[in-house]
């Protein structure tokens, strides 16, 4: 059995071409750690919160690092980081905004509701793949966190 402590990330995107690019960029730049998938607002909220009356029972393990798209669908990006903000248990969990919009509103709204980074998707795979080794090496590796998460 390894002593390796593997962290977990919280990947919430509707869009298959963009999970399946981040799960690759994540293997191809040897970045070891669980990611779990939340394809809406909503399964975002009951993954980090749990659902009806026994919420903090179901609720799992937290997540290191939560990987933000803003167009979602039931509840956008901005919404579940409202959320994640307002929760004392999410409040510093790192979030960063993955996302392909270029609205420069969107970007002050989300460090208005304060999200740790706002990253513009890259379109070429070699960029993305960059992008994603640079969140994980800093946000996984390099950043301290503090103890009460």
């Amino acid at each position: 059995m390894s002593d390796r402590i593997t962290k977990r990330i919280l990947l919430i995107d509707d869009s298959e071409d963009d999970i399946l690019l981040t799960l690759r960029s994540f293997k191809k730049n040897n970045i070891l750690v669980d990611i779990d998938l939340a394809r809406n607002g909503v399964e975002a909220l009951e993954y980090l919160f749990g659902k009806g009356e026994d919420r903090e029972e179901q609720r799992r393990e937290l997540p290191a690092l939560i990987l933000l798209d803003i167009k979602l669908p039931r509840l956008n990006g901005l919404e579940v980081l409202a959320e994640i903000r307002k929760n004392p248990k999410t409040k510093l969990i790192p979030v960063v905004i993955l996302t392909t919009s270029k609205e420069e509103s969107d970007m002050i709204r989300s460090y208005h509701l304060g999200v740790n980074s706002y990253v513009r998707k890259p379109v070429n795979f070699d960029e993305f793949s960059e992008v994603v080794k640079q969140l994980g090496l800093y946000w996984l590796l390099l950043n301290q966190s503090t103890s009460e998460e």
